[in-house]
């Protein structure tokens, strides 16, 4: 055989060997948590969920369960900017997502510009009728845009939903506080603490009006 012929062979051989080659050496495609891992990680602590989640939008952006939670562990991590980001991002996929509403609304009011998560609330008011969340979170972007009216009408409206609830009871009753009516929180939060959903915070806060 000649040194020419000899060379193209290999040259060949090489050549065909090549995509296989590269199919051994070639990284493996990342892939999303199984239901289980997420599950461990909703237990962890807000800097840890940031992380894991934070990955798993990467791995699949248009994953709308990442994108809520990475939402909600940066507004427990006091990054609320990003927070309303990553809700915001889940509702250019999934324009119907309530929870990615609610999290915008929370995100916004958390940063002191209810303004802006204002519209989202009312969203997630209409599609979710029945869901008292909303109208508790709306109330707290009333009141801080200065309509307290309106966040009256809405706490209202969301004890009609879910009677005693500790939350909404607990929102009008910061919203006496802050409008210098103590005396007026005071009988609220003692009803909100006496819930068996009231949250530590909730009973910290009842000594200090109460007092």
């Amino acid at each position: 055989m000649s040194r020419k012929l000899t060379f193209a062979a290999t040259a060949l051989l090489l050549a065909s060997a090549a995509p296989a080659l590269a199919q051994e050496t070639a990284a493996p495609a990342p892939t999303t948590a199984t239901a289980e891992q997420r599950a461990a990680y909703d237990r962890a602590d807000p800097l840890a969920r940031s992380v894991f989640w934070g990955r798993e939008v990467e791995v699949n952006p248009n994953d709308p369960v990442a994108g809520v939670r990475l939402a909600q562990a940066l507004r427990e991590l006091g990054r609320h900017d990003r927070a309303a980001e990553a809700a915001q991002g889940v509702l250019m996929v999934q324009p119907g997502n309530v929870e990615a509403m609610l999290e915008v609304g929370r995100a916004h009011i958390a940063r002191g510009q209810a303004f802006y998560g204002v519209a989202a609330l009312e969203q997630a008011r209409d599609a979710a009728p029945n869901d008292w969340r909303p109208l508790s979170l709306l109330g707290v972007a009333y009141q801080q845009v200065r309509r307290p009216a309106d966040a009256q009408a809405a706490w209202t409206a969301a004890l009609t939903l879910s009677p005693e609830n500790p939350t909404v009871l607990s929102n009008m009753a910061m919203a006496m506080v802050a409008g210098g009516d103590s005396a007026g929180a005071e009988p609220l939060l003692r009803r909100a603490v006496a819930q068996p959903g009231a949250s530590l915070q909730m009973r910290q806060i009842w000594p200090l009006c109460s007092g």
